[in-house]
């Protein structure tokens, strides 16, 4: 009996390509603002980030507008994936929907049980996003020893895990709202869909202005800034055809690639990770917000996933995709537990008025993420090669009408 590969696509082929480069460039980043911060310059390196320009400080500038474009390409992935990728076929979207699901509400419950009418109670969202650079970074060092399958359903996750983060920070974390601001920037928004829609209008122009005016109302509804991003994405004119050179949408989702993962991440590393490791860091790890977020990312990530997994097939919703195994489910629920880059983002939302619990929360994500992708580098190492036993006991399948596998 043969064993399934997936065949990938050039648009898929060069967001993993991307994500993966991005992954080693974030881990650089992250190691160098460490070492300012904890350095004789980490006075002054600190300060940096709290200079005002133009109102806003510099590290506000990196979170509120930088990561609008970083959501932006969040957004037109997930277009992607709703309308021509792994997501674009029920059948094949619920078990990834699913997962992610599991992977948001489980660490969500493990950090309210511990937090619970604590004022850390207000961290419950951090321990639910997957980092997708990071998480695909480990996969990449896996190589063919690896299916290629188990990439594209790390990714379908940590895509609907992001979409999942994104609704929970426009719904809870949402301070001081006003209606008016909210009603034009939604107001823009039903423009954009206007010109995209009934005007047949294609150039990226006109969108990329009416993105920035709804980002400049969005800031000021209360409603976090970068939410504009995404509403962008989904007004962008979109063509279902994989890989179609003349799409808005492919044409930037494929320019934004190179400057998020090599830019605007880079530089949210350095402005977000710059961690005063001081003496009491180890009993810090140690509070119940701590520990809720590190239980939450090493645990409830993988027991979220992988239980809900299980119960989807065995109830009958879905079925594995092509050539993974539960070892391969099991492999993807711990690296989901990587969760830095949305997780430090919603630290900062969710702990504005403390700066010791930021600094505590974001060690806690770094020493989670660590682990977790310690933990799932090895686990696939040492199991994640596909084996004609996995065909033979049932847990690969083979399904004749997706066109998007082969025999081999």
């Amino acid at each position: 009996m043969t064993i399934v590969q997936r065949a990938l696509s050039q648009t898929f082929t060069r967001f993993f390509e991307s994500e993966k480069a991005g992954g080693i460039v974030l881990i650089a980043c992250t190691a160098i603002s460490l070492l300012l911060a904890n350095s004789p310059l980490g006075q002054d390196y600190l300060h940096f980030w709290h200079l005002q320009v133009a109102g806003l400080s510099m590290e506000l500038w990196v979170n509120d507008a930088l990561m609008a474009i970083f959501f932006l390409l969040i957004g037109l992935e997930l277009e992607r994936e709703l309308y021509c990728g792994e997501l674009s076929n029920f059948r094949n979207a619920l078990l990834p929907i699913l997962a992610a699901a599991g992977g948001i509400a489980a660490p969500a419950l493990i950090h309210f049980m511990w937090n619970h009418g604590l004022p850390s109670q207000a961290g419950v969202g951090i321990p639910m996003a997957t980092d997708i650079a990071f998480a695909l970074g480990v996969l990449a060092l896996l190589g063919k020893r690896v299916p290629a399958s188990l990439k594209v359903f790390l990714t379908a996750l940590a895509v609907m895990d992001d979409l999942g983060a994104i609704v929970v920070i426009a719904l809870f974390y949402t301070n001081g709202l006003s209606l008016a601001y909210l009603g034009g920037a939604l107001g823009v928004f039903a423009v954009l869909l206007l010109m995209n829609k009934r005007l047949r209008i294609v150039a990226l122009a006109p969108y990329l202005a009416g993105g920035a005016l709804m980002w400049f109302l969005m800031l000021k509804s209360g409603v976090h800034a970068t939410i504009a991003g995404v509403l962008l994405a989904f007004a962008i004119p979109f063509s279902s055809t994989q890989d179609d050179a003349r799409s808005p949408s492919h044409r930037l989702e494929h320019v934004l690639h190179f400057p998020v993962a090599f830019l605007i991440l880079p530089i949210f590393a350095l402005a977000n990770t710059g961690i005063v490791i001081g003496t009491g860091w180890v009993e810090d790890l140690m509070s119940p917000n701590s520990l809720g977020i590190i239980a939450g990312l090493v645990l409830g990530k993988p027991l979220g996933i992988t239980l809900t997994c299980l119960a989807a097939v065995l109830l009958g919703l879905c079925r594995l995709p092509l050539d993974l195994s539960w070892r391969h489910v099991a492999g993807a629920g711990i690296l989901g537990g990587i969760g830095f880059t949305m997780s430090i983002f919603i630290t900062n939302l969710a702990f504005t008025a403390d700066p010791g619990i930021v600094n505590a929360s974001k060690m806690a994500i770094l020493v989670a993420s660590l682990t977790a992708g310690l933990a799932g580098f090895t686990w696939l190492k040492l199991f994640g090669q596909p084996t004609a036993a996995d065909v033979d006991t049932g847990t690969m399948d083979f399904d004749d009408t997706d066109p998007g596998t082969q025999r081999r």
